[in-house]
């Protein structure tokens, strides 16, 4: 939906008055179209963050963190956690609508004869030094699909050569996630299976052993997996994806692009949130497993000891996203029967956040990233794979957004600042100096 300008702001400076148009958006947001800023009044605005900085128009992601709503193209996320699958979304993401049986037959076959990756790549991995981290070869591992795909380099080129490019990512995202698993045991990469849907194809490849013919997939782990995807898809504009449009403005390739989102999913502040879930977990339970102690250091003002996994930076309710999984990750404690300590004591963490009134009086709920690392940790994933099924999920949100930037032909990422450093001041020579 076009957005609606619906009224000028005006803005005094030094005597003069100045007209800006308001932007209102499809959902009634409502922005100040600041674009001709410095051109008009020499003047630009400081917003450290860009909490309060619209970089871009956008239709794919709506998200309301007072109220708890998320919506990708008008969709709910409730609806499409509930009744779609994770290649339904992708779709959705990048083409507009939800696609009919033939479209989505015809995606999914496209997927499907792209899955598979040059033997060249498995050099690469070998060149990896012992225990290197998987965001770590995510990152070069995506990167290196550039050498791979010469011809992909320039993003301007045809529909459907770029759409040839996304299809390649979104293939190959999950054989490169498997390659890094089986890789961190020592284990012989496990070829796609085309016969297999997109996440069964993904968990027959990070489970099954090359001389197992009769791995089989819990349905209620391939649909949990589904929703994980789901929920992760697309966030609006948060860092990675953010990076991924800043970067792809200069016309950088598509994998390079990817990538650079990879980069930025792994800082801790951003997708590694669920890691730290699970080695908050792994702490507690070394200090003896006392639940009570550590939800007492966390409602202590003097320590700085804070609980990972709860509140949300952005949702300041609930995280919508965590009412979904919350059932998902029930199901899956209940169906595989696993006796873990780690995992009691979240379930005990859980219960503290939603009867003690501390937490409730500031919001202060299990979000996403609690439940995700549980379930992750469940259904067999090391910690340190926890970010790549994020970055896994999120291939095609980024990907939208790379799309929409490009296909609107947006200029190249410049921001301004604020320079506080020295004024001009005479060069000494060394001898001279001080």
């Amino acid at each position: 939906m076009p957005d609606i300008k619906a009224q000028n702001c005006t803005i005094n400076l030094e005597g003069n008055s100045y007209e800006f148009p308001v932007i209102i958006g499809s959902e009634g947001e409502k922005a100040i179209d600041i674009s001709k800023l410095r051109d008009t009044t020499g003047y630009v605005t400081l917003d450290v963050g860009y909490k309060n900085t619209g970089a871009t128009k956008s239709n794919i992601t709506f998200l309301d963190g007072e109220l708890g709503v998320l919506r990708h193209r008008g969709y709910s996320i409730e609806d499409l956690a509930e009744k779609a699958n994770f290649l339904e979304v992708a779709y959705l993401l990048l083409k507009g609508e939800l696609p009919n049986k033939d479209q989505f037959d015809d995606f999914d076959s496209s997927i499907r004869h792209h899955t598979l990756v040059n033997e060249d790549l498995q050099n690469i991995f070998k060149s990896f030094p012992t225990g290197s981290h998987p965001m770590g070869q995510l990152i070069a591992m995506i990167s290196s699909l550039s050498a791979y795909y010469p011809k992909a380099l320039d993003p301007n080129r045809s529909v459907d050569a770029k759409n040839r490019t996304m299809l390649r990512l979104l293939a190959k995202m999950p054989t490169l996630c498997a390659m890094i698993y089986k890789k961190r045991l020592g284990h012989p990469v496990v070829y796609p299976s085309n016969n297999l849907d997109y996440v069964s194809n993904f968990l027959n490849m990070t489970f099954r052993h090359v001389s197992d013919s009769d791995y089989q997939h819990d349905p209620v782990v391939v649909d949990a997996m589904n929703k994980l995807l789901i929920l992760h898809a697309d966030h609006e504009q948060n860092c990675s994806a953010s990076t991924v449009r800043l970067v792809g403005s200069s016309h950088a390739n598509l994998y390079a692009t990817i990538a650079a989102g990879v980069a930025a999913l792994w800082g801790p502040l951003h997708g590694g949130a669920n890691q730290e879930v699970l080695e908050m977990l792994e702490s507690i339970k070394a200090d003896g497993g006392n639940v009570q102690k550590w939800v007492d250091k966390a409602k202590d003002k003097n320590d700085s000891f804070r609980l990972m996994g709860f509140g949300h930076r952005v949702y300041k309710n609930f995280d919508p996203r965590a009412k979904i999984i919350k059932k998902t990750c029930d199901d899956v404690l209940n169906r595989l029967g696993i006796n873990d300590p780690v995992l009691d004591i979240a379930k005990k963490l859980e219960e503290s956040a939603l009867t003690d009134p501390y937490f409730i009086e500031r919001k202060l709920y299990p979000n996403v990233d609690f439940y995700s690392g549980i379930i992750y940790r469940a259904i067999g994933f090391p910690t340190e794979m926890f970010t790549v099924l994020f970055a896994l999920g999120r291939m095609p949100g980024w990907i939208a957004q790379w799309q929409e930037m490009i296909s609107e032909n947006q200029p190249i990422g410049r921001p301004r600042q604020i320079y506080t450093g020295h004024t001009p001041r005479p060069f000494i020579p060394r001898g001279e100096r001080h």
